[in-house]
């Protein structure tokens, strides 16, 4: 049976490139693997307009729950309904694109299949870390000082959607400590400051009603928090509570719900409290008196922590243009994304998500 060979940079490649590109990025991407999904049941929101384009600004609601009393015995009902509570919030999105180029000599050596399969693997990788990367600093509120980021130290934020510092009602500090300012280097991650934040989020609502309070993700009727801190701050933790670490990650291998993607390739579990790290949490350098204690963000997550939308990219989510440069001896790939991130904020404050800041350095340098 004869082989179809589409030719490079025929339009009959975007389609099946483009899909295949979107599918790879959703295998590699991080948050996309264990938090994100459509519905605010999630940790992080995803928004799909396919009516928004470059520029727009997409409106989504916030969960908020009923408050009002209920009407007892045969008082009448009518006109006692509790409307439905929409608190809302809103991102923009705007065009992001990146290209591959194979070279001159390169284009004498792959075939149109080869460079594509190149392409779009290079591609995924690339775009599945920049957006790891751009929620990580969303919900920290901060690009911090990670080495290996694509964006510079001062990045500002993507689509004219800030990166907001955390408020003061959703930030803990390890040890003692009560600020930045305040940090030593004994102030590192604990069970006692993890079980702090749990307890922080729990009594949120109860504490101040009137305004939204940070809601537990629900697992089999279960409700879960999740916490994402850096290795640094894993290890100290791990160190810090020897005796007990078995004991945690045994709590998260028997829970409900075990099978849900937020325990998968997670350490352990403290109070329903689900625990991760990854290398590319929040990371600083001047915190303390002197400005000199290394420290780390851990992000301490409820239902819709944060948000990523994405527009209408001519029917896909992500683009796939084929061209040659240098009179046919330069083969190019490119692909492209109409998409923004934001961590959710109602009246001014943080919505689902504490910061939880330890000093934290790598326990293999002694300086």
């Amino acid at each position: 049976m004869t082989k179809t060979v589409v030719a490079f940079g025929d339009p009959k490649a975007q389609k099946k490139w483009s899909g295949g590109l979107f599918i790879d990025i959703t295998k590699k991407s991080y948050f996309d693997r264990k938090f994100i999904g459509t519905s605010d049941e999630y940790a992080i929101q995803r928004l799909t307009d396919l009516e928004s384009e470059a520029g727009d600004t997409i409106t989504y609601d916030l969960s908020v729950q009923l408050r009002n009393k209920p009407t007892y015995g045969d008082a009448r009902l009518e006109g006692k309904e509790e409307s439905l509570r929409f608190a809302s919030d809103q991102l923009k999105i705007d065009q992001m694109r990146h290209g591959v180029s194979a070279g001159g000599k390169m284009s004498r050596k792959r075939t149109a299949h080869n460079m594509r399969q190149i392409g779009k693997n290079r591609l995924s990788d690339y775009w599945s870390k920049f957006n790891d990367q751009m929620v990580f600093i969303y919900l920290s509120g901060s690009r911090g000082i990670n080495e290996d980021f694509i964006e510079t130290v001062e990045w500002t934020g993507h689509a004219e959607n800030p990166i907001e510092a955390p408020d003061n009602d959703h930030i803990l500090y390890g040890g003692d400590a009560n600020s930045k300012a305040t940090i030593d280097a004994t102030d590192i991650m604990s069970r006692s400051l993890i079980e702090r934040a749990q307890v922080k989020a729990r009594m949120m609502s109860a504490k101040d009603p009137k305004n939204a309070n940070m809601m537990p993700i629900q697992i089999n009727g279960e409700a879960h928090y999740v916490m994402v801190m850096s290795p640094y701050q894993e290890h100290d933790l791990r160190t810090n509570d020897a005796g007990g670490w078995l004991e945690i990650q045994k709590a998260a291998a028997t829970a409900e719900g075990k099978a849900n993607p937020i325990f998968k390739g997670g350490l352990g579990m403290i109070n329903n409290t689900v625990l991760h790290s990854h290398e590319w949490a929040i990371r600083f350098k001047d915190y303390g008196a002197d400005q000199n204690v290394q420290a780390g963000r851990a992000l301490f997550m409820g239902r819709q922590a944060g948000v990523i939308a994405f527009g209408s990219a001519g029917g896909f989510r992500y683009t796939w243009t084929e061209e040659t440069k240098d009179h046919g001896n330069e083969p190019v790939v490119a692909s492209g994304v109409i998409a923004g991130v934001k961590k959710t904020r109602f009246n001014g404050r943080d919505y689902g998500v504490i910061s939880v800041d330890t000093a934290a350095k790598d326990p293999n340098n002694a300086a």
